[in-house]
């Protein structure tokens, strides 16, 4: 069984938090507002690290009431490799380990000029049962340069 997927993100706008931490005001009411949209089949939220801070986006849809403190950014999409751990208790070096077997056996590598994205997928439900969330870890990837597509 394999553990590492490989996902396509399309090109989209995103609603951005703007660089913070949670806790914090931007952080606060962005949460509040991504708690008052409609769920969907699949979480539409996706956050990840700068360096200095996170960024919380949330997928854009034409007529959406998004707070004046937040903007609306293109996003570029493409290719990830996704794998699934516990929140907040990954082993990111056997993670790390597993995508990049899966990408070398694959004819693929990362892709560095996008950021590593991550999202939880637990439903509040599932939580209360389980006790914890589980999160899903979005790896950006490009073909091999060396790759050629078998015809």
């Amino acid at each position: 069984m394999q553990s590492v997927r490989i996902y396509e993100m399309p090109a989209c706008k995103m609603v951005s938090s703007g660089t913070g931490m949670f806790g914090e005001g931007n952080f606060n009411i962005f949460d509040e507002w991504l708690s008052s949209q409609k769920r969907s089949l699949f979480p539409r939220d996706f956050l990840y690290w700068t360096g200095e801070g996170f960024v919380w986006l949330y997928m854009y849809e034409a007529g959406m009431n998004v707070p004046k403190e937040f903007e609306i950014i293109d996003f570029q999409g493409g290719l990830y490799a996704v794998a699934t751990d516990i929140d907040q208790k990954t082993d990111k070096g056997l993670m790390d380990t597993e995508i990049e077997k899966f990408l070398s056996e694959n004819g693929f590598e990362r892709d560095t000029s996008r950021p590593e994205l991550g999202n939880i997928i637990t439903p509040p439900l599932a939580k209360k049962v389980m006790g914890y969330e589980q999160m899903d870890y979005y790896i950006p990837i490009k073909a091999k340069a060396s790759f050629h597509s078998p015809d």
